[in-house]
């Protein structure tokens, strides 16, 4: 015997009451979220892994004040050619310029004040008449903390000076971009100097490295987070196994979020690891590793050109990977777009750049998405329909500083 269809016009069956929640649960989700209202709309589909962004690297970073030059200049043309950019503030790159991953370079002043007077800002005769070489004008580097330079001796101008600050910019621009993409935050620990730094550095210990998660911790509520333990349902081993079988989540599950990485490889990942209480997989920071280890879900790959195939494969397999589309300011002073666009043929989620906009200095280089998109679909995922979609909702953002550009091009 055939039965009728039970959702056709001549059945007098109806729809099981079950499918009413699920539709409109999915319907206020996707209000709250800014997009289609349907309970399978694209964007709640798409998975991290399938997306771009770009990135900045260094993102607090200033380039040396004209008087601390010929200092650096000393060690070699190209170490102080290599640190000549600066980048806006960090809300600014987030809301205008659309970047969705920064690198913060940090260093550990338990006591407060171990950076407040570096050495180069002595030698080039920090004064009344030139306020900007000093990097304690506000107090700022004299709290007790964890603090944000890229070296203390001479190349230590930045955009804001300690960890809990930057933490309280990036906190209150998600909080007021609801449905914004998910940003990455890599953190990179420094306990030396390739140059003299003047000062003695305080080494990571295992306290410290607590200490670190529990700043992320109290500066983010958990919902605000994306932690790699979110990445492992029930039942799956290891975050890796987890990553090789479904990817990363959903964009729906993922809006609104910031997730932390550690920057530094080798033997800091045991020793970040190590420092956790209990669980390894419970870690804040997602680590950069080897595709086999159990917590393998982000890694570093910083030459696409020279590592474009393994990259490749690392993506194909769900991994997210962040590469540089430019390093030391070379491509941007010769105008050479090679490296750049290797990265984005490459399929590494996160391209970073010390250019998000052209410089005055070289306009004919920078990297950023046409019309300045904030995502685009990854090349080695590429989506499987042409529906046109919305990435984040509109967003008025008013925070941009009086100083955003004074010093870009320096």
């Amino acid at each position: 015997m055939i039965r009728p269809c039970p959702f056709t016009a001549k059945s007098p069956r109806r729809w099981p009451k079950s499918w009413l929640p699920t539709f409109l649960l999915g319907i206020v989700a996707a209000s709250r979220l800014g997009i289609a209202q349907t309970p399978l709309a694209i964007e709640d589909q798409v998975r991290l892994h399938q997306l771009q962004w770009i990135g900045t690297h260094n993102s607090y970073h200033i380039a040396p004040h004209p008087r601390l030059e010929k200092w650096i200049a000393l060690a070699g043309k190209s170490i102080l050619e290599g640190i000549q950019y600066t980048h806006r503030p960090l809300q600014e790159q987030l809301s205008k310029l659309q970047i969705r991953q920064l690198e913060l370079d940090v260093y550990a002043d338990p006591k407060g004040g171990l950076f407040s007077k570096p050495i180069g800002a002595a030698m080039a005769g920090a004064s009344s008449d030139a306020p900007d070489l000093d990097p304690n004008a506000d107090g700022a580097m004299d709290q007790p903390g964890f603090k944000i330079l890229h070296a203390p001796g001479f190349d230590y101008l930045t955009r804001v000076a300690t960890l809990s600050d930057a933490f309280e910019q990036i906190r209150e621009w998600s909080d007021r971009s609801p449905g914004h993409l998910p940003v990455l935050v890599m953190i990179e620990l420094k306990e030396s100097s390739p140059a003299s730094a003047g000062v003695s550095l305080v080494p990571f210990d295992r306290q410290l490295l607590q200490q670190l998660d529990a700043l992320i911790h109290a500066s983010f509520p958990r919902q605000q987070l994306l932690l790699p333990i979110d990445l492992k349902p029930e039942g799956v081993e290891t975050i890796r196994d987890a990553v090789l079988q479904q990817g990363w989540p959903t964009l729906a599950q993922a809006r609104g979020k910031l997730i932390f990485a550690l920057d530094n490889e080798g033997s800091w990942v045991d020793r970040y690891l190590d420092a956790q209480e209990d669980d390894r997989q419970k870690a804040t920071l997602f680590v950069s590793v080897e595709p086999t280890h159990p917590m393998a879900a982000w890694m570093k790959r910083n030459d696409p050109v020279g590592q474009f195939e393994e990259i490749q494969s690392l993506v194909r397999r769900n991994f997210m990977v962040r590469t540089r589309a430019d390093a030391d300011t070379r491509q941007a002073r010769s105008g050479d777009t090679s490296r750049r666009d290797s990265a984005w043929a490459s399929g590494a989620q996160w391209i970073s750049t010390d250019f998000p906009e052209p410089d005055p200095r070289w306009p004919d280089y920078w990297v950023a998405w046409p019309d300045r998109q904030v995502a685009r679909w990854n090349p080695l995922h590429p989506p499987a329909h042409r529906s046109p979609i919305r990435w984040e909702p509109k967003i008025e953002w008013s925070g941009a500083s009086k100083d955003a550009t004074e010093t870009l091009g320096r």
